[in-house]
């Protein structure tokens, strides 16, 4: 039998070590079907509920394994679907390929049957590298640079193959002219700032006396350098949310998250101090940064093309972190005064008391700080988290604590909802033997975990540890939304849009075969959480949480809390409670003791 285009396909998948394709099926890849069929499902063909789902599993694969992701569709709307994911794969540099079909090229420029101009359709979202196989000779070259360069520029990229094309013999590019043969692998590769830049980031760094470092993902590689660079500097360090597992919270100098997600010694490290080096992250809310003027500023990042435009630095050192770090380490000098130090460390210390103040609070029915808070101890020390977009993401940021070989990401730059079920089903391919966590919002839930949740259901029996557990915020509201309305626009909850129904997440996972378990009360938040870690398989731990608990700033005054209530008293719906847990959350910071509270 002959090679079909279709088979080679699959062949150079497996010789670039892909394991698994993501994917749903549809007649513009069914030549594709067909060869996985005789390649006995190698690699592995994962079909989710949903094109936009084997997107997000493909990032949540990538951003799990440090691997690409794969994932693939039909022509028209199955590839239209893609684009959610692929763009939160843009967008958080995540190395991704889209493997979509066309119709046949004899159809081409017809009008059709689902016949999109998909190079139009990705030449955004895979701009670095987006093209349309039309002769078998094509194929080696496209694909091996797809791969390539998604790992090369961190980024989605997609080939295209028309339907036909899939279905003919396969014959390599010829040794003649235009044809464009090809090679496997890729050689590792680091890159290094000049010597003479590393000096001048060393001089900067050691004439401060009170110095912050922000990490991001893109220091994730770097623990050990970061936290010496650190301890040499007397630093802070805070971290962006994509960030939240480079470092251990444990750490007495770590803040913990920045932004309006984050914790309140974030915002006065960035406030008060003198020199910024920012590791590995782009962080693009400006207003959460020191005043232009105040700090001295360097920056690390691997790619040039993202230093120097989130804040005036005096230095942009373009290199890997870890490198960079061990180049710049033995020129920064130590044992220079504690009391900045002592300061940060005492600024965290308070932080963990008012949290976990807030967090005990008593609400209607349940506080979902709390139920944040009671999952923290418990979680694994191997465990892989995923966060939803929405409120959840909040008690994800401050109350979870990462400690040293836990994983932990979201969608942080283009915060799509729906992500955080597909998120945890992509890592846990990257690691069937790691327990993973997903925090989701009843909206997000809503809108396409419950489906996934037949995925997980699905493919259960194949993950060596196969705990999935997703703990699902029930509050009746698009909590984030409702809450930036009243915030930012000065506006009561407008009920039509905010208010969603109340869904029986627990039952939906019991009819599947799945653990579900609907907790009502506070005392009973603990022990569903440990029910969920000690299911056998899959597991749904619903929370009825209280849509009034507040995600206040770090950086919200008294003023700021007062204008606010006062100008949603005119009429939200939920304006008494709303005032009430407010206040009583903000009250917090000023509580002295360490005592615990329900009142």
């Amino acid at each position: 039998m002959s090679t079909k285009v279709a088979d080679h396909v699959l062949q150079r998948l497996r010789e670039w070590g892909v394991e698994h394709v993501f994917g749903y099926p549809g007649d513009g890849i069914n030549g594709l079907l067909a060869a996985w069929g005789r390649a006995e499902n190698q690699p592995r063909f994962i079909q989710s509920r949903h094109e936009e789902m084997s997107a997000f599993q493909a990032v949540g694969y990538a951003k799990f394994s440090g691997r690409v992701g794969v994932c693939a569709a039909t022509s028209g709307p199955g590839a239209i679907h893609l684009l959610n994911g692929l763009y939160d794969a843009k967008l958080d540099h995540v190395p991704v390929l889209a493997i979509v079909g066309q119709t046949h090229r004899t159809a081409m420029g017809g009008s059709y049957q689902q016949e999109v101009d998909l190079h139009t359709l990705f030449k955004d979202v895979a701009s670095d590298f987006v093209e349309t196989v039309t002769v078998p000779e094509q194929l080696p070259n496209v694909l091996d640079r797809a791969i390539r360069t998604a790992y090369a520029r961190r980024a989605p990229t997609a080939i295209i193959i028309p339907g036909d094309v899939q279905e003919l013999d396969y014959s390599p590019p010829t040794h003649e002219f235009k044809m464009v043969p090809s090679s496997l692998g890729r050689s590792s590769w680091t890159a290094i700032p000049s010597d003479d830049s590393i000096r001048q980031a060393a001089e900067i760094l050691n004439t401060g006396d009170k110095v912050a470092i922000l990490v991001g993902q893109g220091a994730a590689g770097a623990r050990a350098e970061v936290e010496q660079v650190a301890e040499l500097l007397g630093a802070g360090v805070a971290k962006a949310l994509l960030g939240k597992d480079v470092l251990s919270d444990e750490l007495p100098y770590v803040t913990g998250a920045i932004g309006l997600l984050g914790t309140r010694p974030s915002y006065e490290l960035m406030r008060d101090c003198d020199t910024l080096l920012t590791i590995g992250s782009s962080f693009p809310y400006t207003q959460f940064l020191p005043d232009f003027g105040k700090a001295r500023g360097v920056q690390i990042d691997i790619d040039p093309h993202m230093v120097g435009m989130r804040y005036p630095y005096e230095v942009n050192l373009v290199g890997d972190a870890k490198a960079t770090l061990e180049r710049l380490i033995p020129l920064i000098e130590g044992g220079r005064g504690r009391e900045w130090f002592d300061t940060v460390c005492d600024n965290v210390a308070h932080w963990r008391e008012v949290m976990e103040r807030r967090a005990h609070l008593s609400a209607d029915p349940i506080n979902p700080e709390y139920v944040a808070r009671a999952l923290d101890p418990l979680l694994p020390e191997n465990a892989i988290i995923s966060s939803d977009s929405g409120s959840a993401a909040n008690w994800y940021a401050r109350h979870l604590t990462m400690r040293p070989g836990m994983r932990a990401s979201l969608s942080g730059t283009l915060a799509t909802m729906g992500c955080g079920v597909p998120y945890a089903i992509g890592a846990k391919f990257a690691h069937p033997n790691r327990p993973a966590i997903a925090l989701v919002g009843d909206g997000a839930m809503q809108m396409n975990g419950l489906a996934e949740l037949i995925t997980a259901a699905k493919y259960k029996d194949q993950w060596d540890d196969p705990r999935l557990v997703v703990g699902v915020f029930n509050n009746h509201d698009l909590n984030q939304v409702t809450w930036e309305m009243r915030a930012m626009e000065g506006a009561p909850s407008f009920l039509p849009s905010q208010e969603i129904p109340d869904v029986q997440y627990a039952a939906f996972a019991r009819s599947l075969g799945l653990t579900g378990i609907r907790v009502e009360k506070p005392e009973d938040v603990e022990a569903g959480w440990r029910a969920g870690l000690e299911a056998d398989g899959p597991a749904v731990i619903e929370f009825l949480t209280d849509p009034a608990v507040p995600p206040i700033p770090p950086h919200a005054t008294w003023d700021q809390m007062e204008a606010t209530a006062a100008s949603i008293l005119k009429g939200d719906a939920d304006r008494g409670s709303m005032v009430k847990q407010g206040f009583k959350a903000k009250m917090q910071e000023f509580l002295p003791g360490r005592e615990k509270r329900r009142d």
